[in-house]
Formats: C-alpha cells, structure tokens, sequence
C-alpha cells in the first residue's frame, strides 16, 4: 500500500483578525542575511531572534499558530528601534514596516506588560505628546536646571538610585529655554512674492525644547520665498502613537492632523521632524480602512515633504554667506531609512561657502534614539549613542548636524557622557539659517540657545 502523508496541522493564528501582519510581507524574506549589519540589536548581541530576519521568522511561527504572543516574543518586539535600516539593505524590497507596527500593535491588545512597564508608557504618553502640557512644565524644569539643583543632583550620584528609566528621562533633558510658552505666528510673509505656500509643523518637543530650530525653519522658508501657514489647531502627529503600537491613539491623532492642514489650504506640509514626516507620510496606510478618511489621508500624505525635500526643490534665492567650519552630519534614520531622504541634506549643506562636511563611518546604524526607545530600553540605546559618539569624535568635526530632535537629544547625552559638552549640536536647517542672515561661525558656535527662540523668529 503506497506511504501517504497526513495533512499538516492547521492552526489558528496567534495574531487577532484587526490588521495582522500580512502574509505576502513576511513571505517577502528570503532569510538572506543582509539585514544583519545593519541591525542596531544585532550587532550589539549577535542574536539571532534580534535581528530583523529572526524577529520576521517569529512574526511567521506566530501568524502559523506556532508561537504564542507571549513575553519573550514581546520583548524581542520590544527590543527592535524600528530604525528601518534593514529596508536600506534588504535586497529583496522588505517592507519591515508592515510587519513591525501591526505585530506591536498586536501585542499592546493581546499581551500584558508588568505595572511598572505600563505605568511608565503611560507616563510617556500622557507627557510627550503634549506641547500644552509640556510648556506647564517648562518653568519647574528650567528653575531645577537654573538654580543649580540639577547639577547638585547629578553631581551627587542619587540618580543612580533611581529607575534606570527615570534616570534616562532626566539625562535627556535638555536645556529648557526661556521662551519655551512662546509661539510663531501663524502665518509669515515671504519679503519677495511667494513662490509657494506651505504649511509647517510645529511638532510636540520641538516648540517647547527646540524652538529655535521651528524658528529657523520659518525663516529660511520665508528667505526662500514661501508663505509659511502654522495651523493653531495641530496637535500631535501620532508618531510616538504609533511605533509603540498604539494603533487607535495614533489614527485619532492622524484625523485630528489632516482636518487641521486641509483647513489652512496649502501647496505642501513642511516637516523638520524625521520622526515625525515618516509617520505623516503613511497616513495613507493608517487610515486605509476609515471609508470617510482614507481619501484624505492619502491626499494629505502626498503634500508631506520634510523641509529638506521642499528646499532642494526650490531654485535658491536667498544668498548663502560663508561659514568656515567642519561639521559632521548625522543621519537621522526616520530620514535616511523610512522617508529615503539622504542626499537633500548634502545637497542644501553643499551650498554654504567653505562649510566642510565629515561623513560619520557607521552612518546607516541608529544612534539609539528611536522615539522613546532611548526612554524605555536605556541601556541599549547608551551602547548605541556610545558607539554613535565614538565614530564621530574620529571625524574631529566642531560641530554636529542632524535633521531629528530626538537624535539631537541622544547626541547631547552621549557627548555629556564624555564630558563633551562644549561640542554643539544643530538642526541641518540652523545651518542654513545662519548663512542666509550672515551669522559669523564664532558667533553660531557661542549662540546661547535660550536666546532666539520662536519669538524672535525675525532676529
């Protein structure tokens, strides 16, 4: 009698029926290895379920029914920065994305995190994605760092005593300006015709923490012949929302976004976040099933340029003055990986006089930012941001650049952490800036940066 075999066992998915990761995503690896390099956790570990390859093979088991949505698949979820590096890499076109979102947004409704865990997501969540909030506590931050109690408390060691994620909050601090409850107007003429009228995001840290790269922003727009439009009605883009699984959260706050910028009716919505212009970007996709959204998250998603995009595609008009300096960019991943955009930058910075450039070795891996990764996995994100802060201190650049306030923050610790502090960090756009308004290098790298925030947008 001729051998038969028995049909394979099937079984249900470990995934619910809302959004799953799609089969013909995960069926796009070939297990090839390319991603591996470029995996911030795998080259930190070497291990394997820490690489995206291994994390799509239990993406795999577990949309088979053969793995569980328990707390080692969680953690090796947790410990992924959503970098999107393996994309770059990946000869095979993965689209690592729709796999690591749907599968966190997965375990945020199926699997339970300890209290302390959810307490302090909670905590994340209730406080970053609110500038209203955040400028409530600008004032408290600012007098702690002013009247010398920070330094006491550093000084002191006590942080040490604390939860090493608390203690990560407080290391990221950054010094808060005087002017953080200030705010850009809402519109801004161009002294020439515009060229075109765009809208800007003002964003949730950066207006409270960064105002000076949102006021540079609106300047060099303006320089460059654009009518800026700064919606009073924008809330948070969701990006935080998310990356951390937070699928409803982050769709609220998309509709919220879109319903503020088609009201303000403009050619194109500048963004100077990468985090935030990646998510801003796929709208698209998280709001594909909203029959009275889906249209116009799409339309939305197409006027979204990061402020690099929409600068290389207008003809410079504003003259550039000479900054003699040696700067070394750093890429953003939520630019150079998700959004594609990395020689913008170059480009824009190829057009200041005398600035010289030096590439960071190592470019295409994560500094350890990540949103809030650098606040809920620290230790991983210090080894990065070590790492980051070690391949550029070999390029002997006076100055860093980045496009992204959270790797600005990451690059400021880990400088503080070698007692680099005197080494300042910018925006890409301050650069910029300071060469249309003949800002001599000395002065740029002395500017006091509680000085020249959003209400001195005109300085």
């Amino acid at each position: 009698m001729p051998h038969t075999t028995a049909p394979e066992e099937i079984r249900p998915s470990s995934f619910d029926a809302h959004h799953p990761p799609q089969k013909q995503h995960i069926d796009e690896c070939v297990h090839c290895g390319f991603c591996l390099p470029v995996c911030p956790t795998y080259v930190l570990w070497g291990e394997e379920m820490d690489s995206p390859r291994g994390r799509i093979y239990m993406i795999k088991k577990a949309s088979q029914g053969a793995a569980p949505l328990d707390g080692p698949f969680q953690q090796h979820m947790d410990n992924c920065l959503g970098c999107m590096a393996c994309m770059t890499a990946c000869p095979s076109g993965v689209q690592y994305n729709r796999l690591i979102e749907p599968v966190r947004a997965q375990l945020e409704r199926n699997t339970p995190r300890t209290f302390a865990d959810l307490l302090f997501r909670k905590l994340i969540f209730a406080t970053f994605p609110h500038p209203d909030r955040l400028r409530r506590m600008a004032g408290p931050l600012r007098a702690y760092q002013q009247s010398g109690l920070q330094a006491l408390v550093r000084w002191s060691g006590v942080l040490g005593l604390l939860p090493r994620r608390l203690a990560a909050m407080e290391a990221l601090l950054p010094a808060v300006p005087a002017d953080a409850a200030s705010s850009l107007p809402e519109r801004i003429q161009p002294a020439a015709p515009p060229r075109l009228r765009v809208g800007m995001l003002s964003g949730c840290v950066q207006p409270v923490f960064f105002p000076h790269v949102n006021a540079a922003t609106a300047r060099v727009l303006a320089a460059e012949g654009c009518e800026v439009v700064i919606p009073r009605q924008q809330e948070c883009c969701g990006a935080l929302m998310l990356h951390s699984g937070l699928e409803s959260d982050a769709a609220e706050l998309a509709r919220r976004m879109i319903a503020a910028f088609e009201a303000a009716n403009v050619d194109a919505i500048v963004i100077n976040s990468a985090g935030c212009g990646s998510t801003m970007k796929e709208y698209g996709e998280l709001l594909r099933d909203d029959p009275a959204w889906a249209a116009r998250a799409a339309a939305f998603s197409a006027k979204c340029k990061d402020v690099a995009e929409i600068l290389c595609e207008l003809e410079p008009q504003a003259p550039r003055h000479p900054l003699p300096l040696r700067v070394a960019y750093h890429d953003a991943c939520h630019l150079q990986h998700a959004q594609g955009v990395r020689q913008q930058p170059r480009r824009l910075l190829a057009g200041i006089p005398h600035l010289e450039v030096a590439e960071i070795p190592e470019g295409h891996l994560c500094c350890g930012s990540a949103g809030v990764y650098n606040l809920l996995e620290p230790e991983a994100a210090s080894a990065l941001g070590d790492r980051k802060v070690d391949h550029l201190l070999t390029t002997n650049a006076q100055a860093v650049l980045s496009a992204n306030p959270g790797c600005l923050l990451q690059l400021m610790n880990g400088l503080r952490r070698r007692g680099l502090k005197a080494i300042p960090t910018f925006h890409m756009v301050e650069l910029l800036d300071a060469s249309i308004r003949g800002v001599s290098a000395g002065e740029l790298l002395r500017q006091d940066k509680t000085r020249g925030g959003e209400a001195n947008w005109r300085a």
